[in-house]
């Protein structure tokens, strides 16, 4: 059992608006956080799981069975299997407007909710829990076993590498053969098998939609299709780059990456860290790993983006408010790490007061006035002070 950073927010969430989804890939631990945390609701809870026909049939007059309930606090599980239910919860928010009243968990963004964004609007909060986030875990695990086997719970608790192989076997199995199909994906299993084993193989690099789109033998609108839908899945992250007008030419493909370094590892075939360490894809799973450490732990009004000119410019994470870049950080597998012409053309162009070069474990020091080197560990407190993090 692992405490979670969304924990406090989710209160506070659920003290206040009548409806609050959270969501995030399937077994990332939504239904453990809810249920521990309404474990000491002086209110009843009532918990539905819409998978399962007997919570189903619970539903078959909704309405008379929210009315009946109306002062309890109602979890809706996997409440994409059940998108007709959104407009009932507006009415019914509507007719008796108290603090945590529906409690919603889903594993597919509000875009693949069909219609919740719009019947909901102002009555729900949206929360995204993502996988185990290393400042979870660090009391029971080191970087390099969160980072190899990733932040899904059962996963990154298995007891031996062949249990942990063939837990994320059966977790791309299921997810690629009933619940991206669940959620509408209309594509072969197989497609989006190899789709997603692409994407890992490209880990951190420009997405090329045509280049997927011929080794597939697919259109690129169905690349690109299918890309969003694996987004809106929250198991894929497209970082797009930063545009200001400078005067530079700038790249304007974005950065793609599988959020989940373990899913990135068993797609490749890296099954220990061994393996990593001789992989090609070394340095792109540690960017990998380390960008989705940090997005996802950024404040609201943090944006992430990437930099690149055509002139070699470059910049691995950009984190932006408004329009104004805070601070950057270059993301290097070494604890000797050096600033190339690119970066230090790319900290002229934007005027950046505030560079870091995260590595895995170098202790913090100035590189030079305006570069910091940062481990993994020790680059949160530098982010809080800079203003970035929830």
């Amino acid at each position: 059992m692992f405490a979670r950073h969304l924990q406090k927010l989710l209160e506070t969430s659920i003290s206040y608006f009548p409806a609050v989804a959270v969501l995030g890939p399937r077994q990332v631990g939504k239904t453990t956080l809810v249920k521990t945390l309404l474990s000491t609701s002086e209110k009843e809870v009532i918990y539905l799981d819409l998978e399962y026909f007997a919570d189903q049939n619970r539903l078959r007059e909704p309405d008379l069975f929210f009315q009946a309930n109306q002062d309890k606090v109602v979890v809706l599980d996997e409440i994409q299997r059940m998108p007709q239910l959104f407009p009932l919860l507006r009415s019914l928010i509507d007719q008796h407007r108290i603090p945590g009243r529906f409690v919603l968990l889903g594993s597919a963004s509000p875009d693949l909710l069909k219609n919740s964004s719009e019947t909901l609007a102002g009555r729900v909060v949206y929360l995204e829990l993502a996988p185990l986030h290393l400042l979870e875990v660090e009391a029971q695990y080191n970087y390099r076993d969160h980072w190899i086997r990733g932040g899904f719970p059962d996963a990154l608790q298995a007891p031996t590498e062949p249990i942990w192989q063939l837990w994320m076997d059966s977790f791309i199995q299921t997810y690629v053969q009933r619940d991206l199909p669940d959620l509408g994906l209309s594509a072969p299993a197989s497609t989006v098998r190899n789709l997603l084993t692409m994407l890992a193989g490209i880990q951190g690099g420009q997405l090329n939609y045509s280049d997927i789109a011929r080794s597939l033998d697919l259109s690129v609108s169905t690349v690109q299709n299918y890309i969003s839908f694996l987004e809106n899945a929250y198991l894929v992250r497209r970082l797009p780059p930063f545009f200001v007008n400078i005067g530079k030419r700038l790249v304007k493909a974005p950065k793609v990456f599988v959020r989940d370094s373990g899913l990135v590892h068993r797609l490749t075939g890296i099954d220990d860290f061994n393996a990593l360490l001789g992989s090609v894809l070394l340095g792109a799973s540690w960017e990998g790993y380390v960008v989705q450490q940090i997005v996802s732990r950024l404040a609201q009004n943090v944006t992430p983006y990437y930099y690149r000119t055509q002139n070699g410019a470059e910049l691995d994470l950009l984190l932006v408010k408004g329009v104004k870049p805070v601070v950057a950080l270059e993301i290097r597998y070494s604890n000797a790490p050096n600033l190339t012409r690119g970066n230090t053309q790319a900290i002229m162009d934007l005027s950046l007061e505030q560079t870091l070069i995260v590595t895995p474990e170098a202790d913090g020091y100035w590189l030079r006035k305006d570069v910091r080197v940062c481990s993994i560990t020790n680059v949160w407190e530098v982010l809080a002070e800079s203003g970035v993090l929830a």
